[in-house]
């Protein structure tokens, strides 16, 4: 799957990528993420990402722009009597295709934005909430796959040169592997089961 999905992104930017390319815009990029992990009793927390982008603008209302990111994904549960707060740290790599008409003070855009990611940090902070049973866990990858990847839809809004951009995310593929050693990571395994991350990113970009 993810050979698929670098595979298909590779193909979209050669075929899109026209013999007119108009100057890019380079920028930083910054926001919030709601996320939580897919799963029976696991909710969503709030999280953050920020780093650079580039915009290239195509003819006919396209452009495509990539960005790189820190984004830090966080995630709680709360059964059986056991809590887990769960946060990881990725260097992400998204890129933006965006189609809108260019309005006289505004433009309006639709957004698929395909992402990759490498695992940089993660902790996870499990607790036995009616007994004294605590586990702190850092960047321990045993239990953790390392890469990411996944899918971004949504729309956004550009004004002079800030741009706003609301997205649905899919991270695709199991945030817990298989093997590894039995740790508080495999304590909710049944919790997670081969679920990972997903929810809205809100981001506001300024470009130069």
């Amino acid at each position: 799957m993810k050979r698929i999905l670098l595979a298909v992104l590779l193909s979209i930017v050669t075929l899109a990528w026209p013999a007119k390319v108009e100057a890019g815009h380079f920028g930083l990029t910054g926001g919030v993420s709601f996320l939580g992990i897919k799963s029976l009793n696991m909710e969503s927390a709030t999280g953050y990402h920020a780093g650079f982008t580039y915009k290239f603008r195509l003819p006919v209302g396209f452009s495509i722009q990539p960005s790189l990111l820190y984004h830090a994904k966080a995630s709680r549960s709360e059964a059986g009597g056991f809590k887990a707060d769960m946060n990881v740290g990725y260097l992400e790599l998204p890129v933006s295709f965006q189609w809108g008409p260019d309005l006289l003070l505004f433009r309006p855009f639709v957004d698929v934005s395909p992402f990759l990611g490498y695992g940089l940090n993660h902790s996870l902070d499990f607790k036995d909430t009616d007994g004294p049973y605590s586990v702190l866990v850092k960047d321990s990858w045993s239990k953790i796959n390392r890469l990411e990847y996944g899918l971004g839809l949504g729309g956004g809004i550009e004004v002079w040169k800030f741009q706003l951009v609301c997205r649905y995310n899919w991270n695709f593929g199991s945030l817990l592997s298989p093997e590894g050693k039995v740790d508080a990571h495999a304590l909710i395994k049944d919790g997670i089961g081969d679920s990972n991350f997903g929810g809205v990113t809100l981001s506001l970009a300024l470009l130069f």
